[in-house]
């Protein structure tokens, strides 16, 4: 027996309605559907740690989610884990005919095109008529790759800047409008569309320097904690509660953190 095949019969143990697992059997495809975004989200982490060892671990989790999902489909008799693998085999085949069908793609725009044509076919196979541009885009996404994809759709149409100069002009531009809503009383619903203005033009802008907006921002987010975690490390060895403090004494021992991160960098 192959470890994929132990595996599918693990899974089906566990689904056992006389013998498996209570937890396991009661579950179904919508309530195991957070746990396989968890688990995508886990082994994205665990790349941006660059810990191949956790890697490992966590893809079985991934995987396991697919067998699961497989399993549950195969007991209502609609399809099984080879059949899974069948078909993203002959969609990947299907979708690659530069690779498979000794077709030529000179550049990756090209590419890109030709994978636009792909799977705009498929979705009319499937009967899915077409009745715009960003059609087939799903929003079944974190909002900025959701963005960051009509966006692409869009320039791929021809709708965007060819220069990085009015890409910065309408950031600044969406940052006015957002400063000129603030002084308004009672404008919530404004400020928050002027805010989701700067984030638009933020992922636009992204895409324009070679920036994946998900990724920069993730990164940030993990230098924020890193700087922060010195900040409570500095203010402690001076005795100091970060509540106690005002905001202003807070920016200092934050610029001393940045300091203290930018020499350690220096000496690497």
């Amino acid at each position: 027996m192959s470890e994929l095949e132990k595996l599918l019969q693990i899974m089906k143990d566990l689904r056992d309605p006389d013998s498996g697992c209570p937890w396991d059997i009661e579950q179904d495809f919508a309530s195991i559907a957070a746990y396989t975004v968890e688990e995508a989200y886990e082994v994205a982490d665990v790349i941006e740690r660059n810990d191949l060892k956790e890697l490992k671990g966590e893809l079985g989790d991934l995987l396991f989610q697919v067998v699961f999902h497989s399993q549950m489909a195969s007991e209502k008799g609609e399809f099984d884990f080879a059949d899974v693998v069948e078909a993203i085999c002959e969609k990947l085949v299907r979708r690659h005919p530069h690779v498979f069908d000794n077709s030529k793609v000179d550049s990756k725009e090209a590419l890109y095109k030709e994978w636009e044509q792909h799977k705009k076919k498929e979705r009319e196979g499937k009967g899915e008529v077409a009745s715009g541009r960003l059609d087939g885009v799903t929003s079944a996404l974190p909002a900025l790759r959701w963005s960051e994809k009509l966006q692409r759709r869009a320039a791929h149409h021809g709708f965007d800047w060819d220069d990085i100069g009015p890409v910065f002009g309408k950031l600044d531009e969406e940052i006015a409008e957002l400063k000129e809503e603030v002084g308004h009383q009672d404008n919530q619903q404004r400020i928050s569309e002027e805010m989701g203005d700067i984030l638009f033009a933020s992922v636009n802008l992204a895409k324009h320097l070679g920036v994946n907006p998900e990724q920069a921002l993730r990164d940030a987010n993990r230098k924020f904690i890193s700087r922060f975690e010195l900040v409570e490390q500095l203010m402690e060895a001076d005795g100091k509660r970060m509540e106690e403090c005002g905001v202003d004494t807070l920016i200092d021992y934050w610029k001393k953190a940045k300091e203290h991160i930018s020499s350690a960098n220096e000496r690497e």
